[in-house]
């Protein structure tokens, strides 16, 4: 589907989430042939640990790119969203590929097993963190989005495409996140339970929560694939009245990146009561999506006959 829909740049991580997935699989399968080779159970584990938060990657750019689209609803600049979860994310692979080695690791002491199983729980409470907080800033844009009533019914098909189209987005992110979400609290009660646990000693919930599960919203996003549904170009919104698309200049912050990481919600901004760029309010002088080009063939028609 990113081949079909040309969308590698946005969606690019799912196929990559994917393999990582049959990669941890197939290990996983491997590893039960040859019990001795530790190397490989550590391989298994590491994979399918690290596999989630890239879906949850998809996710993030996905939620960016419809900010973008309706920007004069965002809570935040749409390309914070991607760089604050992205960071917290990098902080939790780290912390779960090394967790997950030193629990793994049969030469490893008491006190290295009791550390690594310190990152797993950390890591694993922050995904938790950092998902809800992104569901949270889903609720708040769509609330945003209601209250504007860009998604209200239209009277005509053609008026009511692009509200539709959004509203398909918004259940989308909901469906997966709510069951990436679902995933990780699994993670959370087995990592909780230890190795001597319910979730340790029986298979089913593993390829019930990390399989299933995780299966389920891969083929999710390849049916309902989000770029069905948004433009591959960022300048490209959706204006006030909720039926028009109209090319816009971007929307760019200006600051140091650093600073946009620190601070991605411009609290500093907000309290120097600092003016921001707000193209939005002057759509009247982007063109809408289309005119051109239908512009550029009537042209070329008027020449054709002359």
């Amino acid at each position: 589907m990113c081949i079909r829909h040309r969308s590698w740049k946005i969606t690019g991580t799912l196929p990559w989430g994917g393999l990582l997935f049959i990669a941890g699989f197939a290990v996983r399968e491997v590893s039960v042939f040859h019990t001795h080779n530790l190397n490989l159970f550590i391989a298994s584990i590491v994979l399918l640990l690290v596999a989630p938060p890239v879906y949850a990657v998809t996710n993030y750019i996905v939620l960016g790119r419809t900010l973008y689209y309706v920007p004069y609803l965002s809570p935040i600049h749409p390309g914070r969203v991607i760089s604050t979860f992205l960071g917290l994310d990098a902080v939790i692979g780290a912390l779960t590929g090394n967790g997950g080695a030193r629990v793994a690791n049969a030469d490893a002491t008491p006190s290295e097993i009791s550390s690594g199983k310190a990152m797993l729980r950390a890591s694993i409470l922050l995904q938790v963190v950092s998902f809800l907080l992104f569901i949270l800033l889903e609720y708040v844009f769509h609330r945003k989005c209601i209250k504007a009533g860009i998604l209200a019914p239209r009277s005509t098909p053609e008026a009511n495409k692009n509200a539709q189209k959004l509203r398909r987005i918004l259940y989308l992110m909901y469906v997966s996140s709510i069951i990436i979400s679902c995933r990780h609290i699994f993670r959370v009660v087995d990592i909780w339970q230890g190795a001597e646990g319910y979730l340790e000693t029986h298979e089913w919930p593993f390829y019930v929560f990390d399989g299933a599960f995780m299966f389920f919203n891969t083929l999710m996003l390849n049916i309902w694939h989000p770029m069905k549904y948004l433009p591959n170009d960022n300048k490209i919104y959706l204006s006030k009245d909720g039926k028009t698309e109209r090319w816009g200049p971007g929307w760019v912050d200006k600051r140091l990146f650093l600073l946009t990481f620190v601070d991605p919600f411009d609290l500093a901004g907000l309290f120097m009561k600092r003016d921001k760029e707000k193209f939005w309010d002057r759509e009247e002088e982007h063109p809408i999506v289309g005119a051109q080009q239908e512009c550029g063939s009537a042209d070329k028609g008027t020449e054709i006959t002359v």
